[in-house]
């Protein structure tokens, strides 16, 4: 038992000590990071059209992790029989939160890109805690000198509208603005449903913009196969996660909750399957908003997501 870290140093308890993500060790000075992981926060809500609450995300997830994050080496897996986030295999550090400009959301948007880049500048891959979706349009700006990346999207909006108003980076904006970035070569978005953000015209601009969509049913109908192979192979994907993707009965912290949406294990294992038919180059999840969830189930949620998906990539780097 002492290999697992149980019977020696610090118990750790999730409740004891800074509250990074996922216990990983602080590192504030951007340009030496040297890590496989950097998680960023990107406490911001500006974008949102209804209900605020998402900038006080990257805390509650970051607390959240800590309940899967004491007394092992590494998270074994008992139906894959494989240990994952191994501490010698997988190196995370958490690198605080982009500096937000209260009402500069221009400011913010920049500030977010220049934390991205300077993660891709030392190699590791971002993972970053939203915020509301318009946080994804910087996050995948940043990778203009690291593509081309292929965006997959969990989501029961397409976020495909071009301009309302003169707002062209609110969360219903990020998708539009990525098609636009030469670096991004296509979107696949699964999730969409119901009454949307997006219009019959959005629609079909996203299809023009190389999209594929599939709603929870089709997704359903398909199979986590089926789903794959629309997916094109090999290529170099950035996830973006909207929790709003998930049912409201497993995920009722969020801004704009959107019944009929997915179940856990649905979500799980397309990204497992993904983070083995190509390479997942940088990863966020967007509109976690913790006041509306006095149980703290959807921050849970978001936390106990993302780490899966870090173990599932880098345990298929390995092979």
């Amino acid at each position: 038992m002492a290999g697992h870290g149980y019977q020696s140093g610090r118990l750790n308890l999730p409740f004891v000590g800074h509250c990074t993500f996922a216990k990983s060790p602080p590192c504030l000075d951007w340009t030496a990071i040297d890590a496989d992981v950097a998680v960023l926060g990107v406490p911001y809500d500006m974008g949102t059209q209804y209900r605020p609450g998402a900038r006080l995300a990257p805390r509650a997830i970051r607390e959240a992790s800590t309940l899967f994050s004491f007394g092992h080496a590494g998270a074994y897996d008992y139906e894959d029989d494989t240990v994952y986030l191994e501490p010698d295999k997988v190196r995370m550090v958490d690198i605080g939160d982009a500096d937000m400009v209260h009402t500069d959301s221009e400011a913010c948007r920049a500030n977010t890109e220049a934390a991205v880049r300077a993660i891709l500048a030392s190699g590791a891959m971002p993972v970053v805690l939203g915020g509301d979706h318009a946080i994804s349009a910087p996050c995948i700006a940043a990778f203009s000198e690291h593509g081309p990346v292929h965006v997959v999207q969990i989501d029961a909006h397409l976020d495909f509208v071009d301009e309302r108003h003169g707002v062209r980076y609110g969360h219903g904006n990020p998708m539009r603005r990525a098609s636009e970035m030469d670096h991004v070569t296509g979107l696949s978005q699964f999730g969409i449903r119901n009454v949307s953000s997006s219009n019959r015209q959005d629609h079909d601009d996203a299809r023009a913009a190389g999209s594929t969509i599939l709603s929870v049913r089709q997704v359903r109908a398909l199979g986590r196969e089926g789903v794959l192979a629309k997916i094109p192979d090999g290529a170099r994907y950035y996830v973006t996660i909207d929790i709003d993707g998930f049912d409201p009965s497993i995920a009722p912290g969020t801004g704009t909750p959107s019944h009929g949406g997915f179940l856990y294990y649905e979500v799980l294992e397309i990204m497992q399957g993904l983070a083995s038919k190509g390479d997942v180059v940088g990863i966020d999840l967007v509109e976690v908003a913790p006041p509306y969830d006095p149980s703290g189930i959807t921050s849970i949620l978001a936390a106990q997501l993302l780490m899966n998906m870090i173990g599932f990539v880098f345990k298929a780097r390995e092979g």
